[in-house]
């Protein structure tokens, strides 16, 4: 006796099969320690990476960037990193990084995303003056829509308020 395909066995089966063919496997990150000792992973596509990227003793390992409240300014504890992720993309015109904006959940989300804007913008700067190309460097504002901690108090504003580097 057969039994008849439904449209959702159908709808399954063509969902299993798309998944099995995504064309970027994540992997784990290697966690990452914010302001205050937090530590923070995620994942990230397998995508071609620097070495030194997933490296505790390399600078190119924190690809992280925090900012004061309501500012853009690069405090000076991220000048090396800076630095070092610019020297990277300068000696390698293959690679590229995107910056990606973000802001505590405090403001508009017309400011927010300004903001988020303005501090991506601040690292493109930086690292152009220290030899990056414009086409290795992108930018996105994602504003308060992605925050990396839940909650509200500064601690978790703190983590919030960040450009992340992905290559």
């Amino acid at each position: 006796m057969k039994m008849p395909i439904t449209p959702l066995a159908v709808l399954m089966i063509a969902t299993l099969g798309l998944a099995a063919c995504s064309s970027e496997p994540t992997r784990p990150v290697a966690p990452r320690t914010a302001p205050g000792g937090a530590v923070t992973a995620g994942l990230v596509a397998d995508r071609a990476q620097p070495p030194g990227l997933n490296d505790p003793n390399s600078p190119l390992s924190q690809r992280v960037i925090y900012f004061d409240y309501d500012n853009s300014n690069i405090k000076p504890e991220f000048v090396e990193v800076l630095r070092a992720h610019a020297r990277y993309i300068a000696t390698n015109p293959k690679a590229k990084v995107m910056l990606e904006g973000h802001t505590d959940e405090r403001g508009t989300r017309e400011f927010n995303l300004a903001l988020a804007e303005d501090r991506a913008a601040a690292v493109r700067r930086f690292m152009r003056a220290e030899g990056a190309a414009e086409s290795q460097l992108g930018i996105l504002s994602f504003g308060e829509e992605k925050p990396t901690q839940p909650g509200q108090g500064e601690r978790v504003w703190a983590l919030n308020r960040r450009v992340e580097l992905v290559y």
